[in-house]
């Protein structure tokens, strides 16, 4: 994944999904997948995660600097919602 935003975007997304449904696997290692492309190729550490309305406020370290961004609660939760609207189509299989 070349942007950063990008990066940050869905593994947001998906940390949102993992902190709904932790019982999740899939969920679980696709948000793994993408904090290993943010700690690899991108050198981010100590992401937090702020909501307030809203937005979700991002702040983490790059690079040995401090940085902060924001994603729209409705653009990030799309995913989330998309999943309780329609569980049948999103089954946990182990």
């Amino acid at each position: 994944m070349r942007s950063l935003q990008d990066a940050l975007y869905n593994w947001l997304s998906i940390k949102v999904v993992c902190d709904a449904r932790p019982e999740d696997t899939a969920a679980q290692e696709t948000q793994q997948l993408f904090h290993a492309m943010l700690v690899e190729d991108h050198n981010i550490s100590s992401i937090e995660i702020s909501r307030e309305e809203p937005m979700y406020y991002l702040t983490y370290d790059k690079d040995g600097e401090t940085h902060k961004t924001r994603f729209p609660i409705e653009l990030i939760d799309a995913m989330l919602n998309q999943i309780e609207q329609e569980p049948e189509r999103y089954k946990n299989f182990s």
